[in-house]
């Protein structure tokens, strides 16, 4: 399922309970770079820097959907593609992500690929969303086009 289609299946916020709580900046990111949250996707969320990469905003909005940052999701996703209303799925736990391939999004490239691994609970259920994600960068600013 993409993200467009697990957004547009998911429950609103007010049916599923409280949001995640945002990460202190000194805790680990949850894309699980290595780094905290304030020096990988956190400064990315605040507005602080723009994602210089195609996985790197990958990364970012892997994180927006485990912190449940609705806001910058929507500012990430390309305006032709981008769904009107977004509702996340407050009932999925994000638990990890695997980059599993990525190809162009660099600093001076305006088109990149990243095709990862996301794995999640639900309620029991575990599962694993699989998609290949493809990227532009508009004005200098990498945007989620799509993914299937």
């Amino acid at each position: 399922m993409t993200s467009a289609e697990r957004a547009s299946h998911s429950v609103s916020a007010a049916d599923s309970g409280s949001a995640p709580a945002s990460p202190a900046a000194d805790d680990r990111c949850p894309c699980l770079s290595g780094e905290t949250y304030a020096g990988c996707c956190g400064k990315y969320h605040s507005g602080a820097q723009d994602a210089p990469t195609a996985e790197a905003l990958m990364r970012s909005r892997y994180s927006a959907f485990a912190v449940g940052d609705q806001p910058y999701l929507l500012k990430t996703w390309h305006p032709s593609t981008r769904p009107a209303v977004l509702e996340l799925d407050r009932g999925l736990q994000w638990r990890r992500l695997d980059i599993v391939e990525t190809s162009a999004g660099g600093p001076l490239d305006d088109h990149g690929v990243v095709r990862f691994r996301a794995h999640y609970r639900d309620g029991a259920a575990r599962g694993i969303q699989e998609e290949t994600s493809r990227f532009v960068r508009a004005n200098g600013v990498w945007l989620y086009v799509d993914g299937e």
